[in-house]
């Protein structure tokens, strides 16, 4: 039983209280692994909070204890202290600042640089021994996972980070054949049946390639691929939309509805009439997508696919 309700509060679904109690679980985790729960993590006399501050006051510029407080969310008062120790180890300096005669600029001394970088070093073969016990591709997996969770909890302002669409170029089908079999399967549990078909798709796209009536998407963030959406001719005046993903670190940033917008353009651009596309009801936010961008279920139909009863769904949008 125990066994059961654990698998639940991990799993990647799940009630507001299971997502809690996962948060949570990975949060004692995570502060267990890194190792924070230590009183001297770096073997040196300063505490974690001390280790924060003299992170920042290193790599601050004309910053004021006022300023450190906001950027740590740390209590005025208890700041004031650590500073004050700082200052008694001749780890700090103080000058005035022009803009306000009532606060000061916070520095770093000679001695307080070195023991910056005796931290930073401590630092860094900890976590460089923490990533070598991993292969390169889960250190990536890794690195993309920490990026997601401090861009979702981060503020909006890093999650509407820029992006870029480009054609495709080699080596981009294979990672649409790769990122629909695996996102599928870990979102809707479909088996490798789909990734077939998939892959079935994007080899016609490339052999029977057609740059004056089709194309091909690639949405790039941060120089990694985060989404593709492709249109083929169906006949001489209906396109047909096709393999829309977004990889979920990149989802609620436009990309999804971008990618079709593109579709619809260039379908008009290229002569089509009609845009149709085949998807299933279960894929909800792809079809809201379809819906703002104009398009209207026309037909629908029940079957049994990749390892699931599911409803195909037909779209159309007259251009």
């Amino acid at each position: 039983m125990k066994k059961v309700k654990r698998l639940a509060i991990l799993g990647a679904k799940g009630t507001r209280g299971q997502r809690i109690a996962a948060f949570r679980h990975f949060n004692r985790f995570y502060t267990r692994r890194i190792g924070v729960l230590r009183e001297r993590p770096y073997e040196i006399p300063l505490s974690l909070t001390e280790v924060r501050v003299l992170y920042e006051l290193a790599h601050g510029n004309n910053l004021t204890a006022r300023l450190l407080a906001t950027e740590l969310g740390l209590d005025a008062g208890y700041l004031s202290r650590i500073l004050a120790r700082f200052e008694k180890r001749g780890f700090l300096r103080k000058s005035p600042s022009d803009s306000d005669g009532r606060e000061s600029l916070l520095w770093l001394t000679k001695a307080g640089q070195e023991a910056f970088a005796q931290v930073d070093a401590i630092s860094r073969d900890e976590v460089g021994n923490l990533l070598g016990s991993l292969s390169s591709s889960e250190q990536d997996r890794l690195v993309c996972a920490m990026r997601a969770i401090e861009e979702l909890l981060g503020g909006s302002s890093k999650r509407r980070s820029a992006y870029i669409l480009r054609p495709h170029q080699p080596g981009d089908i294979g990672w649409v054949v790769h990122r629909h079999g695996v996102l599928y399967a870990q979102e809707h549990r479909w088996d490798e049946h789909f990734e077939a078909l998939v892959a079935e798709i994007a080899a016609k796209f490339i052999q029977e390639f057609d740059p004056k009536l089709e194309r091909c998407w690639i949405a790039e963030r941060d120089d990694e691929i985060v989404g593709c959406v492709f249109l083929v001719k169906h006949s001489k005046t209906v396109a047909k939309l096709r393999m829309l993903l977004v990889e979920p670190a990149a989802r609620g940033l436009g990309i999804g509805k971008r990618l079709v917008e593109e579709c619809v353009r260039f379908a008009r651009q290229a002569g089509y009439r009609k845009i149709t596309l085949w998807t299933q009801s279960s894929l909800h936010a792809a079809r809201s997508i379809y819906e703002k961008a104009g398009f209207r279920m026309v037909k629908k139909n029940r079957h049994r696919s990749w390892g699931h009863d599911l409803v195909a769904e037909i779209w159309d949008l007259t251009l």
